[in-house]
């Protein structure tokens, strides 16, 4: 099914699998998504998932916590302009939304539909699907993109993995579970790995597995 011929007035998980251009996917109202679900344009197919887990949540608003003590109180903080949670990165055919959105050095607030966030962070999900997605899809849609940092944060595995991406290539940065890490976009800026650790292992595992998203994936 193709956009043009979406009859329904709200989209939501039933529209998953409509064809959609970029464009189209940027013009549709706010009021027209169905709230409680993430909605992505991946091969220019839409894609409707369930949001993320408690244990993803829950870090991601403690390194947003983080971000703004920083902002706020660091003599140095003018270096971060500002961050959101859950944002569509725009400028590649793609239309994926990312866990955070970080931009930083404009001297500026950033204008959503033209200022690419300079680092973006993926709290890793737990399907072998979603993991793939975030170490090897979503690393090369962030690049062609201009992201200049990617973050991937996986609490499976105890660690993070900072992609760099430099004029003559990317350098990986592997962060453990006890060490700090520090980059040169955000000076000052400390993030504490085993903060973001603790607040997702307060969080029980599910009881059941959660509803796979719906639409093409990759």
């Amino acid at each position: 099914m193709s956009v043009a011929r979406l009859k329904r007035p709200r989209i939501g998980p039933r529209s998953a699998g409509v064809v959609m251009t970029p464009e189209e996917f940027d013009d549709l109202p706010e009021g027209r998504w169905v709230p409680g679900y993430r909605y992505e344009l991946i091969n220019g197919v839409l894609v409707v998932s369930p949001h993320t887990e408690s244990a993803e949540r829950s870090p991601n608003e403690e390194l947003g916590y983080l971000l703004r003590s920083y902002k706020d109180h660091d003599p140095r903080g003018t270096a971060l302009d500002d961050t959101l949670p859950e944002h569509t990165v725009l400028s590649t055919p793609n239309r994926r939304r990312c866990d955070r959105a970080i931009w930083a050095g404009l001297g500026r607030q950033p204008v959503e539909e033209r200022d690419i966030p300079t680092i973006v962070v993926e709290f890793v999900s737990r399907s072998k699907l979603d993991k793939d997605r975030d170490y090897r899809v979503k690393r090369e849609e962030y690049l062609r993109a201009g992201v200049k940092e990617y973050w991937i944060i996986d609490r499976f595995r105890r660690l993070m993995t900072a992609v760099r991406y430099l004029p003559d290539g990317t350098i990986d940065v592997v962060v453990q579970a006890g060490d700090n890490y520090h980059t040169d976009l955000l000076p000052g800026f400390t993030l504490p790995l085993s903060r973001l650790l603790a607040r997702a292992d307060a969080w029980p595992k599910p009881r059941r597995n959660r509803r796979p998203p719906t639409g093409d994936v990759q």
